[in-house]
């Protein structure tokens, strides 16, 4: 466990998706923000569920710091994820900014863009939804049987999740009692992320 002292604190964090790249524009960025610690993340995906990084940054925080990145998008690829991160570390106590976008959760044009990105997010369920029932309809009409099911917010791990967390446990927690990753954990519980906001 850390021995910092008690207080705020900005915390970077960085990611670049393949090896060739180097993130020392993002470092700059975070260091003139006032990161006095970044946790990088090399040759991964914003999309992939194991972010062994993003891991050791959230088991880092405390109540008081911020988290902060160069862009939205270094955090994560889905709207939906990225809401539901966003509001796990506001409900921790947790700041977020953004450089590049101006984005901060301290102030209310910060929570109005969430908004905005809540809203379109679950516009993005709603089409994927759809798209999945297309092509369910389609594949019937076919004969064939539809691919993989879609995870809902009806999912047994779904629900189970939602449960966990209105008891009060932590992503990491739940992830060990529902056998999920904790980036899985995030994608569950932002399934409604946009009624919480």
């Amino acid at each position: 466990m850390s021995t910092r002292s008690i207080g705020m604190g900005s915390i970077g964090y960085a990611r670049v998706s393949t090896l060739e790249q180097n993130a020392d524009l993002q470092h700059a960025s975070l260091t003139a923000a006032g990161c006095g610690r970044i946790f990088t993340e090399h040759g991964v995906s914003g999309t992939v569920s194991s972010r062994p990084e993003l891991d050791k940054l959230l088991d880092h925080l405390r109540k008081g710091d911020e988290v902060v990145v160069w862009k939205l998008d270094r955090l994560g690829r889905k709207t939906r994820n990225l809401l539901a991160l966003i509001d796990d570390l506001e409900q921790r106590g947790v700041h977020f900014r953004s450089v590049t976008e101006g984005i901060s959760t301290t102030g209310p044009m910060g929570r109005a863009m969430l908004t905005v990105m809540s809203a379109f997010a679950q516009l993005e369920r709603d089409q994927l939804a759809e798209r999945t029932r297309a092509g369910m309809a389609a594949a019937a009409e076919h004969g064939r049987k539809a691919g993989r099911r879609e995870i809902t917010v009806d999912h047994a791990k779904v629900k189970r999740a939602h449960e966990l967390k209105a008891q009060g446990l932590a992503p990491a927690d739940i992830g060990k009692i529902i056998g999920a990753s904790r980036a899985t954990v995030y994608r569950y519980l932002s399934m409604g992320v946009s009624e919480a906001l």
